[in-house]
């Protein structure tokens, strides 16, 4: 899903298409290998495991070319493979730190380099860069075309919103959905919600103002969602809120919602 969405959207913005490899062990391979390291396996075992992995990392490397090969070879898009030994959670942030956009799926996976958060969820405080994350679940036909925006005034929504301008200036429709509620928490000095979209006019972007009345037992992040999939938006735009030094206070509650509920394409930038 993921790589049939990032070749459509490269090949409408005219961009380079780069695919970073990581041959990485499964988390099921993972477990084999620690039961082996504690003396559960036999040298004949151990060779035959090595083997398999082998086998697996080749097999899901070639249909992965494959698959790419075929995506950007309809919409005649070329594309960079590069195939890098070492662990995703290092290898990535480094390239992704050269990009201008890093797309990656939804994963469950707990980083070796955070407590307890999701190696997608960590790439946002580490690479500096904006990234667009596709939900494990689901089916999106499109991306980008109908835009979602988060906005609450604050220095991380402002960095999002300019960090996606490209893909805006360019979306056939673009909202802005203002979250409002008498016990959500007020920006002093934070200007009318409508500058934004005064801002928006002056990129030459026609966006509308949507305002979601969110009641005190309800979840923000369950608001936005919900009114994003009611409009049929297809990429939701957020700011994400942390610290990447202090990964057990890392992600505020309405990132943490957005990214573990999901149910379409979400752009973050920190």
């Amino acid at each position: 899903m993921r790589l049939r969405l990032a070749v459509d959207l490269a090949a409408r913005h005219g961009s380079r298409l780069t695919a970073l490899y990581t041959p990485e062990m499964t988390p099921g391979q993972m477990a084999s290998l620690r039961a082996a390291e504690l003396g559960l396996a036999s040298a004949e075992a151990m060779a035959k495991f090595n083997q398999t992995v082998h086998t697996d990392t080749s097999e899901r490397r070639a249909q992965l070319q494959a698959a790419l090969t075929k995506l950007c070879g309809g919409l005649h898009l070329d594309f960079d493979w590069q195939e890098i030994d070492g662990l995703a959670s290092i290898v990535l942030p480094q390239y992704a730190r050269l990009a201008d956009l890093c797309v990656v799926g939804q994963d469950g996976r707990v980083s070796s380099e955070s407590i307890g958060y999701e190696f997608s969820e960590q790439l946002l405080f580490v690479t500096g860069r904006p990234v667009l994350l596709v939900p494990a679940a689901g089916m999106f036909s499109t991306l980008g075309r109908h835009i979602a925006v988060a906005w609450n005034a604050s220095r991380a929504a402002s960095r999002a919103l300019h960090d996606a301008l490209p893909l805006i200036e360019r979306a056939e429709k673009v909202t802005v959905l203002a979250a409002d509620g008498a016990h959500l928490p007020r920006r002093p000095g934070a200007l009318p919600v409508r500058a934004i979209i005064e801002h928006l006019h002056r990129h030459g972007v026609a966006a509308e103002l949507v305002d979601i009345n969110v009641p005190p037992d309800h979840s923000i992040a369950a608001a936005l969602l919900a009114e994003a999939q009611r409009l049929s938006a297809d990429l939701l735009v957020s700011g994400a809120f942390g610290h990447p030094r202090l990964w057990e206070k890392l992600l505020g509650g309405v990132t943490q919602d957005l990214l573990r509920h999901m149910n379409l394409p979400v752009m973050m930038s920190h």
